[in-house]
């Protein structure tokens, strides 16, 4: 073969180019030539096996779990969140103006009403007391001369030994003498009173809080801050909104004479921490957020609540009894309202629409369209159509237990 070492032609046209496109012509039909047969001799297999694997699965019962709905009683709750409110809150001040020389009390201790709490220096009471006693002895000899005198007096007037103004006078003096002799008793009240002030004692009982002076320091009756605040813990009240459309409910509760029972829970509303009764309502709604203001009272006996403690309070309206009840796993929604999935004889699935009524924790109560025994899906309702064959798993251990 030999090889042109001439340039190009005048064109710039290169006797190479039409022989490549030739080659890429025909490597591209070779190609398309060996995918058609690909395709039509076994390329359209995979499709059809997986078209037939998926009908296969379509047809294959939906594991499903099933809880017959049952009889019971359930109630109709109100539900607000709360704060834990005392019935009294005191801030213990000194009455007298003192030395504190004792404090009788732990920071966080239950204490009792009349309870010693702390001391003020009684000293300087105790030396009013004496001063008052002894004034008050004087008083009384000046009184008891004055009246000597005065009975003397009246003897020598009706005998007109003696002026009446004298006798006036000496009248007179014995009306000043008791006086002085009360104002006397008045002063030993009063050092006594404040010799008891100094003694400070609880006002009530509760627990106190931390104390807010040492002792040694000078205290007035006019410190803002006091010696200490008591909060009463037994009783307790938990003060909960309730929105205004359900005030008749709870007023006609209340008319009946009953006291409506009510259940404080923690934050997630897992865990009972004290149960009590509705105490009152208050007297207006609040515009802002068209709620009221219900308080209930808690015996607090083992102080399970806390002041200003968050709780979820539970007013139970009433009870209602013998109704349909199911799980609220088991209740759908939909564009047409609530239903259920029930399963028939022959292993179907249905769709069974219901009315709901009031729920209680896990359970919903069943108004209209299910009836007591009927199987209901729990679990597996998400894989579930109109018609479609289920499989039974089992039951859910919830639907096991008795409700009374």
């Amino acid at each position: 073969m030999m090889i042109s070492t001439e340039e190009p032609g005048k064109n710039g046209a290169n006797p190479r180019t039409p022989r490549r496109r030739l080659w890429i012509i025909l490597l591209l039909m070779a190609l398309v030539a060996v995918g058609a047969y690909v395709f039509f001799s076994g390329g359209g297999k995979p499709a059809a096996q997986q078209s037939r694997k998926g009908n296969a699965a379509a047809a294959r019962p939906a594991p499903v779990v099933t809880e017959p709905a049952r009889k019971g009683d359930i109630g109709v709750y109100l539900t607000g969140l709360g704060t834990v409110t005392p019935l009294n809150t005191v801030t213990v001040k000194s009455r007298v103006d003192g030395q504190l020389m004792n404090i009788l009390f732990r920071e966080g201790q239950i204490v009792k009403s009349g309870e010693l709490l702390a001391i003020i220096d009684p000293r300087p009471f105790q030396v009013q007391l004496t001063q008052a006693e002894g004034q008050l002895l004087r008083d009384q000899a000046l009184l008891k001369n004055a009246k000597v005198d005065l009975k003397r007096y009246q003897t020598l007037a009706e005998q007109d030994s003696i002026t009446r103004q004298q006798r006036d006078t000496q009248e007179s003096l014995v009306i000043q003498y008791e006086g002085a002799v009360k104002t006397d008793q008045g002063n030993i009240d009063s050092a006594k009173l404040q010799l008891l002030y100094s003694r400070i004692t609880a006002p009530l009982g509760g627990r106190v809080g931390l104390k807010q002076v040492d002792p040694g320091n000078i205290i007035h009756a006019t410190d803002t801050n006091g010696l200490v605040v008591i909060t009463q813990l037994q009783p307790i009240t938990v003060i909960f909104p309730i929105p205004e459309d359900n005030i008749p409910q709870a007023l006609a509760g209340m008319k009946k004479g009953a006291r409506l029972p009510v259940e404080a829970y923690d934050r997630d509303m897992k865990q009972k921490l004290a149960t009590g009764y509705l105490m009152t309502i208050d007297n207006q709604i609040d515009p802002t957020t068209g709620t009221v203001k219900f308080k209930a009272l808690f015996p607090n006996k083992g102080n399970e609540l806390f002041p200003n403690q968050f709780v979820n309070a539970r007013l139970l309206l009433e009870t209602k009894h013998d109704t349909t009840i199911i799980p609220q796993a088991a209740v759908q929604r939909g564009p047409k309202g609530a239903f259920v999935y029930t399963i028939k004889p022959d292993m179907s699935a249905t769709v069974r629409p219901v009315t709901v009524g009031p729920a209680e924790g896990d359970d919903i109560s069943i108004e209209a369209g299910l009836s007591p025994g009927e199987p209901v899906v729990v679990e597996g309702a998400d894989r579930l159509r109109e018609g479609s064959k289920v499989e039974l798993q089992g039951q859910s251990g919830k639907g096991r237990r008795s409700r009374k």
